[in-house]
């Protein structure tokens, strides 16, 4: 009888430890880098939000990324799935037309990847892509395999916010800030060049090239 109830003490206490310890875990946040590879970061808290309807609260569990138009196999990944590629960082600054700029530490995978799983089809020049929030811009195709170009779901080390573009935003190295299009839900190879995001029907420069004018 004693060794029973010394058994299920035992048992007691073990449970209750592996409960504080379970507790402790889920209360553990991530920690914001300021440094990498002796560059100094910016805070993502510089990152400002100046997107067309403000920031989105997209439901992860339903959330889609789609991949469509010119491919062999149209997709549509969860998140989870899109983050089981592998995974890359680069240090990018966003330079935004409004004058101020920000130096951070992305994680993201390869927008190749993915465009690689899909077969792309021989006329394919341009990538499009699509927001949550009907925002929408364009990109050429050789620039985003050239460039190794990222969709990056981590700034400075932290998981993206609903502010800073969650679930993914487009880490558009040597472009204007309006080509890091956030909480992206669509993306379709095309043919068509010419093709006017939001901000391009506004008079917006469709290259955005850091070197030159953000207007055309």
């Amino acid at each position: 009888m004693l060794n029973k109830r010394f058994t299920l003490f035992v048992i007691s206490v073990l449970i209750l430890f592996a409960g504080c310890v379970s507790e402790r875990v889920n209360e553990l946040q991530s920690v914001e880098i300021r440094q990498y590879n002796g560059e100094n970061l910016s805070s993502f808290i510089e990152l400002r939000d100046v997107s067309i309807k403000g920031p989105q609260n997209i439901d992860i569990k339903s959330y889609r990324l789609e991949l469509s138009g010119l491919v062999n196999n149209p997709r549509k990944y969860t998140y989870d799935e899109v983050l089981a590629h592998q995974k890359y960082k680069k240090v990018v600054q966003i330079n935004c037309v409004e004058g101020w700029k920000s130096k951070n530490l992305w994680e993201g995978i390869l927008l190749k990847d993915v465009l690689d799983e899909a077969g792309l089809d021989p006329k394919a020049n341009t990538i499009i892509f699509y927001a949550y929030d009907g925002y929408s811009t364009s990109l050429p195709l050789e620039y985003i395999l050239d460039k190794n170009i990222l969709l990056g779901y981590k700034i400075n080390d932290i998981t993206l916010t609903p502010s800073t573009g969650y679930p993914f935003i487009l880490v558009a190295e040597d472009k204007w800030g309006y080509k890091w299009i956030k909480w992206i839900t669509k993306i379709e190879v095309s043919s068509n060049k010419e093709y006017g995001g939001y901000w391009e029907k506004r008079g917006y420069s469709n290259s955005a090239d850091l070197n030159k004018s953000f207007f055309d």
